[in-house]
């Protein structure tokens, strides 16, 4: 084969190459609804009690908090729990140096973080609800745990005590013919919570930081909403014009 063709043949196998590396797990559909006030509450408490101490959102205001029916006194005696005012941003206390030696790397802002993980496999809440019921007990880590959506993650389970401790299994099925091998995550030791409890708090979670991601994306499909009719109207209004002008027109 000469050098052309070797070249032709490389660039008929990089599509190939391309999906088998971006091939992902698959996702569970996490159920939002950013209508929900009281989800989105229980999600800002969950983030502020088991996120915000290791990450912080440095776009994101707590006063703004206000959009999902708390009131400044509620924001202030719930919500913050630093020297910080309810106009600051939500910053935590973590210093990066200490961060970095101690998981690799400073944990990510989390502000847009539910639209930095969106991918062809799903959205990037399916990604984070998927994630955060994904660990489990993995010794060779250094955290002690490993993740299925993540793996080799430097971040430990921070919600393991609600969740309790899974496992990662190799089971044999039969496949298409023959038997395959599938790892699947088992329940070893139960937490505080039940799995559909813990699972409700991850969907909480999960629309919280989905809501964080874009807060005026309620606003703007509702303004979209009212253009869309404005638009409508102004064409019925602008075709009787053009039916008008034109009629004694030969």
């Amino acid at each position: 084969m000469n050098l052309a063709g070797k070249m032709l043949f490389a660039l008929l196998l990089v599509p190939l190459v391309a999906l088998a590396a971006t091939e992902e797990i698959k996702l569970d559909r996490a159920p939002i609804d950013g209508q929900d006030l009281i989800s989105l509450q229980r999600g800002a408490w969950a983030f502020v009690n088991y996120c915000l101490n290791c990450h912080s959102a440095n776009y994101m205001r707590y006063n703004r908090l206000n959009e999902l029916g708390l009131t400044e006194q509620q924001i202030r005696d719930n919500l913050v729990f630093t020297e910080s005012k309810v106009g600051d941003l939500m910053k935590n206390a973590m210093d990066p140096k200490d961060s970095r030696e101690w998981f690799g790397a400073p944990p990510p802002d989390l502000t847009v973080i539910a639209r930095a993980r969106a991918s062809h496999a799903g959205s990037g809440a399916d990604w984070l609800y998927t994630f955060l019921r994904s660990f489990y007990r993995d010794p060779s880590r250094p955290t002690g745990w490993n993740n299925t959506v993540f793996p080799n993650v430097g971040m430990p389970h921070v919600l393991y005590q609600l969740q309790g401790e899974q496992v990662l299994k190799t089971e044999r099925v039969q496949g298409p013919g023959y038997p395959i091998e599938v790892q699947k995550l088992a329940l070893e030791k139960p937490g505080t919570m039940a799995p559909i409890g813990y699972d409700r708090l991850v969907a909480d979670l999960v629309n919280y930081l989905n809501y964080m991601a874009e807060p005026a994306a309620g606003d703007r499909k509702q303004i979209g909403i009212y253009v869309l009719w404005f638009l409508g109207v102004m064409f019925v209004l602008a075709y009787l014009l053009k039916k008008e002008y034109w009629k004694d027109v030969h």
